[in-house]
């Protein structure tokens, strides 16, 4: 169910990703180094288990070659587990099913629909060398948030065959990046909470 939506976020990331303008030598290699290798999809907890994840990167082999010291700045997503309702501010609920039928269905066949609006929370956590780099990278998100395109993404259902798109907004632009201790001492980490409002489906 929320398959979708995890590669819509994916896409958004991606997205945020291309609009980086490089301020600092180490942010110029991240924004070379392509998105595959630089943003990163954690394992499925909350961000609470930072240096876990630090250590997984730091043992994963991206390059298939010797044993290198870690490439940072890196930045590691993760989507919580945990479902909640949501508010009806950002999106109607159906409960009842309703019929309709899907734009592009050349059977033209009749479905009952009921659509799910919920809140999925999820985490932005930047790990850099330096500060300078880590808060470059979070005051960059923080102003793609309030672009015209980055406080939605499209997430994509598949039903009988067809694809039809379903809304994901971020709930707030305001979000703020906190400052979380770390084992690695040389290691600044930045961390943010954000919650998906979504439209699912059924």
């Amino acid at each position: 169910m929320l398959k979708p939506i995890r590669i819509g976020f994916g896409g958004f990331m991606g997205a945020f990703y291309a609009s980086l303008v490089p301020t600092t030598p180490a942010l110029q290699l991240f924004t070379q180094r392509g998105l595959k290798k630089s943003i990163l999809w954690a394992p499925g907890r909350m961000v609470d288990a930072h240096d876990d994840m630090l250590a997984a990167w730091q043992k994963n082999d991206t390059d298939s070659a010797p044993t290198a010291p870690p490439e940072m700045p890196v930045i590691m997503v993760v989507m919580s587990r945990d479902y909640m309702g949501s508010g009806r501010d950002f999106t109607r609920q159906v409960a009842d099913s309703i019929p309709v039928m899907i734009p592009g269905d050349l059977k033209e066949r009749l479905f009952g629909l009921r659509v799910a609006a919920g809140d999925i929370r999820a985490q932005v956590a930047i790990f850099a060398h330096d500060t300078g780099t880590a808060s470059s990278i979070a005051s960059q998100f923080l102003l793609y948030l309030d672009t015209v395109h980055g406080r939605r993404f499209p997430a994509r259902f598949s039903h009988a065959g067809i694809e039809t798109e379903w809304p994901v907004q971020v709930e707030s632009a305001d979000v703020p990046f906190s400052n979380v201790p770390s084992e690695s001492k040389n290691i600044t980490v930045l961390v943010a909470d954000l919650t998906l409002k979504a439209s699912i489906p059924f």
